[in-house]
């Protein structure tokens, strides 16, 4: 898994702040560099790239903490491709300090938090974020 390469994305509204949007993304990947990003439309998005599972510690502290890492391993499972995986978070639930998976476009009013993770072994990657406690104590 040290192949890993991810990137995270979140379109900053006219109505919000910038730094509330920077904010809500350092509180789940908190190492991440951020650079602020115009698209085709003129829309502002926050954008950040890295590699390695380190950037993903807290990510994955988070879903064992909330104890949501079976729910978390479902979406994610479901999210697989051959390069890797996608998935979709709450921007507000992600300002509070909390994880929540936005699975369908309107569960984030103000659109959600993109990470692309791209690797070799998705599987084995969530595995790794989402590990069970039986799992934990078995191997």
């Amino acid at each position: 898994m040290s192949d890993i390469r991810w990137s995270v994305e979140a379109k900053v509204n006219p109505t919000e702040d910038e730094h509330k949007v920077e904010r809500a993304i350092k509180n789940l990947f908190p190492n991440i560099q951020l650079s602020l990003v115009k698209d085709a439309e003129e829309r502002t998005i926050l954008k950040g790239h890295t590699q390695g599972l380190q950037g993903l510690s807290v990510f994955r502290e988070l879903l064992k903490r909330e104890r949501i890492r079976a729910a978390a391993r479902s979406i994610m499972f479901s999210s697989v491709s051959d390069s890797g995986l996608v998935i979709n978070l709450n921007k507000q639930a992600a300002f509070a300090g909390h994880v929540s998976f936005a699975i369908e476009p309107g569960e984030s009013p103000l659109g959600p938090i993109t990470v692309k993770l791209e690797c070799t072994e998705p599987k084995s990657l969530i595995e790794w974020l989402a590990q069970t406690d039986h799992r934990a104590r078995h191997g």
